[in-house]
This record gives structure tokens, sequence and C-alpha cells, in this order.
């Protein structure tokens, strides 16, 4: 499956605000989205400078910034609308709240990985379990009250151990519960919109697919 390898912060650029892709990285790095407000590309500046930006302009770019936030590809994303568009409730809470279940992200903000792309990596290097049970699928959707923790043998990598110095950063999730000692921790429930903090207007993705 392709996945985009560059620079991430070439992504941020291109959606104009931080997506913190490089984890605690970006609250000490000083961020090229500060430096150069215009999208990458030797158009990038011509870009900035138009006036206005059709509806579905607005309603693509904030697809594109959901998926590269969660570092999903177009399939997955478009897989996880469809799933999510026929259960009840809003669709575009569903859809964030589908995303925020996956394993790779649930690693990341329980604090055991500095960024979803390392999540990934932990997962694929199967260093994570999922009710004692070696998971290697990130894509995995977890279900309230499952354990999620490191294995035995992996807790004391240098790259967990420094994630999980650095995760004290921000306030906890109400959704999860973790226990540092046992590098271990649980969902306690679906994610409500209101505690998931990413700065995302969902509901324009719902129109781009209701199209």
């Amino acid at each position: 499956m392709a996945r985009y390898t560059g620079p991430s912060c070439r992504q941020c650029r291109r959606e104009g605000t931080k997506l913190f892709l490089k984890g605690t990285k970006c609250f000490t790095e000083k961020c090229p989205v500060e430096r150069r407000p215009y999208a990458p590309g030797q158009h990038g500046q011509s870009t900035a400078r138009r006036r206005k930006s059709s509806e579905y302009s607005k309603q693509l770019r904030e697809k594109q910034k959901i998926k590269r936030i969660y570092g999903v590809s177009e399939r997955q994303f478009r897989n996880t609308f469809e799933r999510v568009a026929t259960l009840p409730g809003i669709t575009g809470h569903n859809l964030l709240a589908a995303l925020e279940s996956r394993l790779d992200n649930v690693v990341y903000r329980m604090g055991f990985a500095a960024s979803r792309k390392a999540a990934r990596q932990l997962i694929r290097h199967r260093h994570v379990e999922i009710n004692q049970k070696t998971v290697d699928v990130p894509s995995y959707l977890v279900d309230p009250g499952e354990e999620v923790r490191v294995r035995m043998k992996s807790r004391e990598m240098a790259s967990i151990m420094s994630a999980m110095d650095q995760s004290t950063r921000g306030a906890p999730l109400s959704w999860i519960a973790v226990d540092r000692d046992t590098f271990s921790g649980r969902m306690l429930e679906r994610p409500a919109r209101t505690s998931i903090p990413i700065a995302a207007q969902e509901q324009l993705v719902v129109e781009l697919y209701s199209k």
C-alpha cells in the first residue's frame, strides 16, 4: 500500500496549520509553517495570494487534513467513512471516533509512542498486545474495555521510554485510562467529539462524500 514517506512538515505547510505529525518534536522545533506560511512547491506563494477558495476546495482540504493527521490512505479513509455512514448519530462525529479507535492512534494517545507514525512501527514490529495477545495490525479497532499494553520484552526500548517521559504534556483524555507502571491502558468508552483534541470541521468531509 502506497504511503507518503516525505517530510512531515511539507504536509503541514500544504494544509496551512500544524498537524503535529512529528509528535512532541512539533512543540520544540521551529515549525516551517510559521517560517513559510504558504503551500510547498514553486506555486505555493502564488496560491496563498488567491482571494477565495471554492466550496469544493474547502471540503477537499479538510478531508486531506484529517486523513494526514491520522496517517491513513485514501482507501482506508473512504472505507471508514462508508462504514460509519450507516451508524446512528452524527456521521462526522462517528468518523472521528472510528479514527481515534484505531490501534495506532490509541497507542499514541496512551503515550507509548511519540507520534502515530512511531506507533504504527511499534505495532508492525509486534511490540503491542491487546488482551495479552500480540496484534500487528495498526488499523485494528479497539473496543471499550480492551487492554492495550506494551510487551514485557519491549518495555525498555529507548523510544518507548522517551515517549512516556514526554507524554505528560497536555490534559489526559477522559475516554482512556493509562497505567504507566504496567505499560498498559484501556479504552473506557467510545470517544465523544468534545473529547477528541483535533481542530477539524468533519462536517465538510460528510458534505464532500455526499455529493
